[in-house]
């Protein structure tokens, strides 16, 4: 499995276990100047935008340390963004969750971390 389609198989894994848990799904793969917001749903009547990290188990650093502090500020800009698209949401309250994803050399989940409201402003670490 290439990079790529572990990453689209990762953010359609992520999409299903949110339906499950009763998030509501807005969109996947939102993008804008900024970047790209993986996913975008509703947890109860927050509106999270949903960073998804996917990573082999034979790459040295686990997948929730790809999200830098430039990532963090892109997907800070592309949540305002697509709020700014989508008024509706304006007066919801918003963060940004990752998932970070290790899988096996098959491509099967061998650990599935969530890390809710994670991507925040500043510059200190965030888990």
């Amino acid at each position: 499995m290439k990079g790529s389609e572990l990453g689209e198989a990762g953010e359609a894994a992520v999409a299903r276990w949110l339906a499950d848990k009763g998030w509501v799904l807005i969109v996947r793969n939102w993008r804008s100047r900024s970047g790209e917001l993986d996913i975008v749903a509703l947890d109860d009547d927050v509106l999270v935008a949903v960073e998804v990290k996917v990573r082999r188990v034979d790459v040295a650093e686990p997948a929730e340390w790809a999200v830098t502090i430039a990532k963090r500020r892109r997907l800070l800009a592309t949540l305002a963004e697509f709020l700014a698209a989508h008024p509706e949401h304006g007066q919801r309250l918003c963060r940004i969750d990752l998932v970070a994803v290790t899988v096996d050399r098959a491509g099967r989940v061998v650990r599935w971390r969530h890390f809710p409201g994670s991507v925040t402003e500043g510059e200190d670490g965030w888990w």
